[in-house]
């Protein structure tokens, strides 16, 4: 397994796309397993996903400050990580794997590392979290359908940010690596750096 966590924005998808072509891996997307997981999982398993799912959006994202929004989202909480351990257990023991998501928090993931090299956390500076985001358009979705658009953009951006700062403080404190990312960084330069970084 080859783990690729990092703040949202960051370029998960797209090096964790590029080392597969490359390198002939498998990608495990967090991301596109999160409703299967939130299916699967009780609300006594994941209290913060179960108060998450009853909110209104405005009640998410507009009402609550980047803070508590922080400390309450239920993936940044852990909330499920045992059933991304239990998809990768299923997945042919010969399988070599690139798992790529925010999920990947690195007090979870530093257990199950055999290497710690096989793990890169991408640190995306705001200026880069906001030039991807306006490129995609992913956080305009979630913010449009609120009662003031304005305002959840500016909290999940908040959020967004002190998240990363965690997760520089989580990577540092385990001894683990980390690469920033901010807009001066090439693409074909940041695949370079997080191949080298899993040694490929």
């Amino acid at each position: 397994m080859y783990w690729l966590g990092g703040g949202s924005g960051g370029g998960k998808s797209t090096v964790a796309r590029r080392l597969a072509e490359r390198f002939g891996l498998r990608v495990y997307a967090t991301d596109d397993v999160m409703g299967d997981h939130a299916a699967r999982s009780s609300r006594a398993e994941a209290p913060y996903l179960a108060a998450f799912a009853a909110m209104s959006m405005d009640e998410r994202w507009v009402e609550r400050s980047p803070e508590v929004m922080l400390e309450t989202f239920h993936w940044f909480r852990g909330e499920a990580f045992g059933l991304i351990v239990e998809d990768l257990r299923a997945l042919p023991a010969d399988s070599r794997v690139v798992v790529e998501g925010f999920r990947l928090l690195p007090r979870l993931v530093a257990p199950l590392l055999a290497d710690p090299s096989r793990a890169v956390w991408l640190l995306p500076t705001p200026a880069f979290r906001a030039a991807a985001f306006e490129g995609r358009g992913s956080a305009g979705d979630i913010s449009s359908r609120t009662g003031d658009p304005e305002r959840a953009e500016r909290n999940l951006r908040e959020r967004d940010r002190l998240f990363t700062d965690r997760l520089a403080e989580e990577t540092r404190r385990l001894g683990l690596r980390s690469v920033v990312v901010d807009p001066g960084v090439a693409e074909d330069t940041l695949v370079e750096r997080v191949a080298r970084g899993f040694g490929l």
